[in-house]
């Protein structure tokens, strides 16, 4: 079998069917469909079940306790039978025909196929394009391109060969937050030959109360697990050295102007700003020496070092105006 898609379920009865149709391709034997049923208290298990009726060679439905995206994605994982692996959030899409353009690519010639994807409103209105990574279509080796490491850290815009999870053991931790860039980055370790595939297979929803837009500050010191997750593998495998730069200007990127700034617009005097700040400038020390910071807008840089500086205020000013001007 080529491909397992996973999807881990929870809460989603008003996006759920029309994910699971994006992925079902009738008539194929190729590929299976495993959708994990992360304990969920409205009608999804139901959703999913009534559609793992009308294709039962296809998809599989799992119900499991809850446990968290990370906890049914390694569920997906230990019952998979493909090749190569496919996650699937439950509230997401994919693009018509992703599915046949991706079983006619998997050859076997690759361990991670890095695609793009759209980010689209609850409307369906595309809000932006990301790129998968920043090179030009085709193989190459993770060590000829560290680059990739600041690529966003997602896990589903990527067809992983399965073997990267149970040869290594590396898996999503669970009930966490900031889950994939704890884990990401270490399965590109792992993998012989990358390839960027770019086309836009997948269609991510941003939606009110998602984990990205919501205002539970203290969760953000997860953000200090994941790095150090990254970080203390990547210690053992003896490559923090010649991955150093590009492991601090991820740091960076994601401890002081991801979780600070999110914290800071919600709580300009949360603790949880200096905790962020002293854990990056623990490990990271120089990091105003970094080139790839060194080539960040101006904005950026400016942000990160009122962060590193403590200057809050300033910051909360800064990035309430951005967001009104944005508005």
């Amino acid at each position: 079998m080529k491909l397992s898609v996973i999807i881990p379920i929870y809460n989603v009865e008003d996006y759920l069917a029309v994910c699971l149709e994006s992925a079902i391709l009738p008539g194929r034997e190729d590929y299976e469909i495993i959708g994990v049923n992360d304990g969920s208290t409205d009608a999804s298990g139901a959703i999913l079940a009534d559609c793992a009726a009308r294709y039962p060679k296809l998809i599989r439905a799992v119900n499991t306790e809850n446990g968290g995206l990370g906890h049914a994605r390694n569920t997906g994982v230990d019952l998979a039978r493909g090749e190569y692996l496919l996650f699937l959030d439950s509230d997401d899409t994919l693009s018509p025909g992703a599915v046949e353009e991706m079983l006619g690519l998997l050859d076997g010639s690759f361990d991670v196929g890095v695609f793009d994807f759209i980010t689209v409103s609850p409307g369906g209105r595309e809000l932006r394009y990301d790129k998968g990574c920043e090179r030009e279509e085709g193989s190459f080796r993770f060590e000829n391109y560290p680059a990739l490491l600041l690529s966003p850290p997602n896990a589903v815009n990527k067809l992983w060969r399965r073997a990267l999870f149970t040869q290594s053991g590396v898996r999503f931790p669970d009930r966490a937050w900031f889950e994939d860039l704890a884990t990401i980055p270490r399965l590109y370790l792992r993998a012989e030959t990358i390839r960027y595939l770019p086309r836009a297979w997948y269609h991510y929803l941003r939606r009110p109360g998602s984990i990205t837009n919501s205002a539970g500050i203290e969760r953000n010191r997860e953000m200090l697990s994941a790095v150090a997750a990254v970080w203390d593998d990547y210690r053992l495998q003896g490559k923090t050295a010649p991955y150093h730069d590009e492991l601090e200007a991820m740091a960076a990127y994601h401890e002081l102007l991801t979780s600070s700034t999110r914290v800071n617009l919600i709580d300009p005097k949360s603790p949880v700003q200096d905790a962020l700040r002293e854990d990056f400038l623990a490990r990271f020390p120089a990091w105003r020496q970094n080139p790839y910071i060194r080539r960040w807008p101006k904005k950026h840089r400016l942000l990160a070092a009122l962060i590193v500086h403590r200057q809050y205020g300033l910051v909360h000013l800064i990035m309430s105006a951005n967001r009104l001007l944005r508005r």
